[in-house]
């Protein structure tokens, strides 16, 4: 099934970084983060000491957003809500930390290994895109 039109699916790709929103206590907590589309969902690395991290443990709901201010040529952006996944190891981790890897040159300088720090897989709930 797809979830994102292929104009949103470009807009995805085509940018690296996006604001994660995660809650506690009814209090947001937003950050900005890199991050990867593979396989319709998102992913983004943190570590296990961040607020972020903390959040997710207790509320695994989360939002995003990507976009791209622009005065003369019109805003654009898309808006996600999803449930966040936590991969610290296995095959998924490997393959998740080969993607950031060559992508990233931030990952090449500081490599980590499984259990050192997750990826966080949001699986996308819903959708607002704009200008897209």
């Amino acid at each position: 099934m797809k979830f994102f039109s292929q104009t949103e699916s470009k807009f995805i790709i085509d940018n690296e970084i996006c604001r994660i929103a995660t809650a506690k206590n009814n209090i947001p907590h937003v950050v900005p983060v890199c991050y990867i589309y593979y396989n319709r969902d998102i992913f983004f690395a943190t570590d296990y000491t961040t607020q972020t991290f903390h959040n997710l443990k207790k509320n695994n709901r989360v939002s995003l957003i990507i976009d791209i201010y622009n005065k003369k040529e019109g805003n654009k952006g898309i808006s996600i809500n999803g449930i966040a996944n936590i991969i610290d190891s296995g095959k998924e981790f490997a393959n998740l930390f080969n993607l950031f890897y060559n992508k990233f040159e931030w990952v090449k300088k500081d490599p980590w290994s499984e259990k050192e720090a997750p990826f966080i897989q949001i699986l996308p709930t819903k959708k607002v895109s704009w200008g897209i």
